[in-house]
């Protein structure tokens, strides 16, 4: 299990990079009326719209992945682990038996000292 957890890991971190990138190559809203006026931008490698539409796509895709891995890789850190012994039938371990406690003796050439 240790091997998908680094691979979620590693996914993970590809589609943060990714998400980042594609957050900055986007456009933001006010960048369509610029287009309307008649400047040069509304013609990109997409189109008009074609950009807008891929880049927010993809960024959902990527999105959606890194909240995957992130629910994955937080159920595989909380799995525990049970010891193969417990569940095998196999019987508890005897207590030694128990034995009284022995008061100490005192010295009969010594006077008792009242506590």
């Amino acid at each position: 299990m240790e091997w998908l957890k680094t691979l979620l890991i590693v996914l993970q971190i590809i589609s943060a990079l990714a998400v980042i990138l594609l957050v900055l190559l986007q456009q933001g809203k006010g960048a369509d009326m610029g287009a309307a006026f008649g400047s040069g931008s509304s013609g990109s490698l997409f189109g008009s719209s074609g950009s807008a539409n891929f880049l927010s796509h993809a960024t959902a895709v990527f999105a959606v992945v890194f909240f995957v891995c992130t629910l994955g890789i937080t159920w595989l850190s909380n799995k525990k682990e049970v010891s193969p012994g417990v569940l095998s039938g196999t019987v508890a371990p005897v207590a030694a038996p128990s034995v009284a406690p022995v008061a100490p003796v005192q010295d009969p050439t010594k006077p008792a000292v009242p506590r």
